[in-house]
């Protein structure tokens, strides 16, 4: 027996047991179970950025739950924006990130990582390309309500 069909049959076990545990009268029925492909590949970054062309177009790269991680390189201003229902993780890869607020800014280097809480205005800058990393759920618009002519279009793969 594989490890995954172990796990299968575990989960599926666990899942008859806790509905006996509910008084269910599950007892003799199979508990539908999906189970999930693992892709054993590594993401590299490198080749990632390899594949941009454009600033400020992020690029999705893996998923987990309902988050996407996004590869971008970014130069010059964005907009200004806010996203009112969630934060926004930014983690600089390569290069130096300015972040503004209207009440001043934060300053992120390669290797750092910096989350703009939900609601607040914000406008990134970078003076270089800078490439980076971004976490956001999926379907979130780059540049909030602002739209503008940097809005990039959602889920597109690399």
């Amino acid at each position: 027996m594989t490890w995954g069909k172990s796990v299968h049959r575990l989960l599926r076990g666990n899942r008859q047991r806790n509905e006996l545990s509910r008084g269910s009268s599950a007892r003799n029925q199979e508990v539908p179970f999906e189970e999930e492909k693992v892709n054993y590949k590594t993401i590299n970054f490198n080749e990632k950025f390899g594949l941009l062309s454009e600033y400020w177009s992020p690029r999705v790269v893996a998923e987990m739950n309902d988050y996407q991680f996004k590869v971008v390189k970014l130069k010059g201003d964005f907009v200004w924006h806010d996203h009112k229902d969630t934060d926004e993780t930014f983690m600089v890869i390569d290069g130096n990130l300015r972040i503004d607020f209207r009440e001043g800014d934060v300053h992120i280097g390669a290797g750092e990582m910096f989350v703009v809480p939900k609601g607040v205005e914000h406008k990134p800058y970078a003076e270089n390309e800078v490439k980076l990393l971004l976490i956001e759920p999926r379907g979130l618009v780059n540049t909030g309500d602002a739209g503008g002519e940097l809005t990039a279009p959602n889920d597109i793969w690399i």
